[in-house]
C-alpha cells in the first residue's frame, strides 16, 4: 500500500467487530492515527481482543443510534477519513430484531452522515453497506451499480434504505464541501478471527474444534465468497481516491467481489474447508425456513475500470487462508502474528 495512510486520523464505526477489527490492524500497520467508535464485542472470543485492538486505538464504546454521541465523537477525532461499518449485519437477527436493525443501519448511518456535515476540513467518508441491498430476482445475473435496489428481510432491505439516504445526504447537503462520501457494496466475506454466530465459517469452525459433525443449513445457496481482505483493500483504495480527487466518479456507490466463477455454493465452501481441516457435515436446512437469497452473484467490473481493484486469492485461496488462520489460533499461535502474516502474503504492507 502507499504511504498515503501514514500520520491519517481515521475513524472506525464497528471496529470491534470481524471486519473492523481486521481493518483497525491493516491501519495502524500502515501508520494511521485510529479511533473507534462501537458497541462492545459481542462474541467470545472476539477478534477485537485477540489482535488487542483496544491497545492499538482511540478505543470508545458508543450508540452509533445515539446522535448526539455520533456528533461529538466526529468533532473530537477530526477525522480525514471515515470508514464506517457499524451495522448490525445478519439476515437472520434482522427478523428477531426488525426494529433495532433498522434503528442501526438507517438511522446509525443517518447519523455519520449529519455529523460529517460540520466538520471543517476534507474529510473521505466510506459507507459500507452489502452485496445484499439489490432486488434480488435470482435470474442468475450479477448485480452491478445500476441495478434497483430492494431487499426481502429487514437486513437487506434497511441496508437499502441507507444506500438511499447515504444518497440523499451527498446531494442535498454535501455537495460543494469538502466533505467526499461513497457506498462500499462488499459479497459475502469469510476470513480467520469470524466468530459469529449463524455465519458458516464460524459454525464450520465450532464444530471441527469439539469434533462435532457441521450442520449447514442451505448448502445449495449460491453466494460471492471473497477472503476479508479483499473489500478491506477495495475500501482503502477508494478512500483514498475520494481525499485525493475531486472527480464525481468516486463519490458513488461500488461493488467489491470475487471474479464470477467465484460465486460458489455453500456446500462447496465447506467441502473446500474439510480439505484443509478434515470433519464431516450434514444437511439440516429447515422445512419453513425464514427467507434468505437463494442465489446471489455481484458485477465487480465498476471497481476494477474506475478503482484498478481486482481480487488476489481465489475461491480456494481464500478459504485455505482462512481456515488455516484458525488452526494456527487453536494450535497456540498469537492471532497477532497470524494476522501479520496473512497481511503480508496479500502484499498489504
Amino acid at each position: 500500500m502507499s504511504s498515503f495512510w501514514n500520520g491519517k486520523r481515521v475513524l472506525v464505526t464497528g471496529h470491534t467487530g470481524f471486519k473492523g477489527s481486521w481493518l483497525s490492524f491493516w491501519l495502524k500497520s500502515l501508520g494511521a492515527d485510529v479511533a473507534g467508535m462501537a458497541l462492545p464485542p459481542n462474541t467470545s472470543p472476539a477478534l477485537f481482543d485477540q489482535l488487542g485492538i483496544e491497545t492499538l486505538a482511540d478505543h470508545m464504546i458508543g450508540d452509533i443510534r445515539d446522535a448526539d454521541l455520533v456528533v461529538r465523537r466526529v468533532a473530537e477525532v477530526e477525522p480525514d477519513v471515515i470508514f464506517h461499518l457499524a451495522a448490525q449485519a445478519l439476515v437472520i437477527d434482522s427478523y428477531e430484531t426488525p426494529l433495532e436493525t433498522w434503528q442501526t443501519n438507517v438511522m446509525g448511518s443517518a447519523h455519520i452522515m449529519q455529523a460529517v456535515r460540520h466538520l471543517p476540513g476534507r474529510c473521505a467518508v466510506v459507507m459500507v453497506t452489502t452485496d445484499k441491498v439489490y432486488e434480488n430476482l435470482e435470474d442468475g445475473r450479477p448485480y452491478n451499480e445500476h441495478h434497483p435496489l430492494g431487499g426481502h428481510d429487514p437486513y437487506s432491505a434497511s441496508k437499502a434504505a441507507m444506500e438511499i439516504a447515504v444518497s440523499s445526504w451527498r446531494r442535498s447537503f454535501l455537495g460543494g464541501t469538502d466533505v467526499r462520501v461513497a457506498s462500499a457494496r462488499a459479497g459475502n466475506v469469510i476470513g480467520g478471527g469470524d466468530w459469529a454466530a449463524n455465519r458458516i465459517v464460524p459454525d464450520i469452525v465450532r464444530a471441527l474444534t469439539h469434533g462435532q459433525q457441521i450442520e449447514v443449513r442451505n448448502p445449495n445457496a449460491v453466494r460471492p465468497w471473497q477472503h476479508v481482505l479483499e473489500p478491506l483493500a477495495g475500501y482503502l483504495t477508494l478512500a483514498e481516491r475520494l481525499w485525493s480527487s475531486d472527480d464525481p466518479a468516486y463519490q458513488s456507490a461500488f461493488n467489491f467481489g470475487p471474479d464470477p466463477k467465484d460465486t460458489r455454493p455453500v456446500g462447496d465452501l465447506v467441502t473446500e474447508a474439510l480439505r484443509h481441516w478434515p470433519g464431516h457435515w450434514t444437511d439440516v436446512s429447515p422445512t419453513a425456513p425464514v427467507h434468505e437469497a437463494g442465489l446471489l452473484s455481484l458485477d465487480p467490473s465498476k471497481s476494477e475500470t474506475v478503482l484498478g481493484v481486482t481480487p488476489r486469492w481465489t475461491f480456494e485461496e481464500a478459504i485455505e487462508k482462512t481456515i488455516s488462520w484458525y488452526r494456527a489460533v487453536a494450535g497456540g499461535a498469537p492471532a497477532t502474528e497470524v494476522t501479520e502474516t496473512q497481511l503480508s502474503a496479500f502484499g498489504a504492507v
